[in-house]
């Protein structure tokens, strides 16, 4: 996967950790820091999870694999979108702010990244790295940025950026599936 394509791949998944933090900033989460780092930790290493799983069957994934970014990307940015339509009950966004519940919320933002290991199964484990860490890293800058969005704008936001995201994750799944039945 070319650079380009894992930058937007890491800005679209690093959307549920925009909000998040952008949510824990409104509130004056405690931690910040913490939260960006446990978030990027997750963010680029669920995908690994995903990869060693889609490895083992890589000779079956490889024939399939753009269809398979194409339903796995499409489906998780479509839980994206759907989930940036409906609003949360106001119990969802208040918390305790506890190390405890920033782990929590550090897997659930990143369950979609363990999905969209398996598309990095055609690719090399030193690239896949790489990968990994630019994943990580843009997460982290987004929970930072979206935590002090959250401080600053409070609850008004300009942009819904969980439907942005989907919409971006949908749009890399099209041009993984056009690039495999093109060549």
């Amino acid at each position: 996967m070319n650079l380009f394509s894992v930058i937007l791949l890491a800005v679209a998944l690093a959307m549920d950790c925009l909000a998040v933090s952008s949510m824990k900033g409104v509130a004056g989460g405690k931690h910040p820091w913490l939260m960006a780092v446990l978030f990027g930790v997750f963010q680029g290493g669920m995908p690994l999870i995903g990869y060693a799983a889609g490895s083992a069957f890589a000779d079956i994934i490889d024939r399939f694999d753009h269809w398979i970014a194409l339903v796995l990307l499409s489906f998780i940015g479509g839980k994206m979108i759907w989930d940036s339509l409906h609003e949360k009950a106001e119990d969802e966004v208040r918390s305790d702010g506890s190390i405890a519940e920033l782990l929590v919320l550090a897997v659930a933002t990143s369950i979609d990244a363990l999905a969209t290991g398996i598309i990095f199964v055609p690719y090399p484990w030193t690239s896949v790295l790489l990968d990994m860490a630019v994943i990580a890293f843009v997460s982290f800058v987004f929970s930072v940025v979206g935590y002090r969005l959250g401080r600053r704008l409070g609850t008004h936001l300009p942009v819904n950026v969980e439907l942005l995201g989907g919409l971006v994750l949908i749009g890399i799944g099209i041009k993984i599936f056009l690039e495999g039945i093109g060549g």
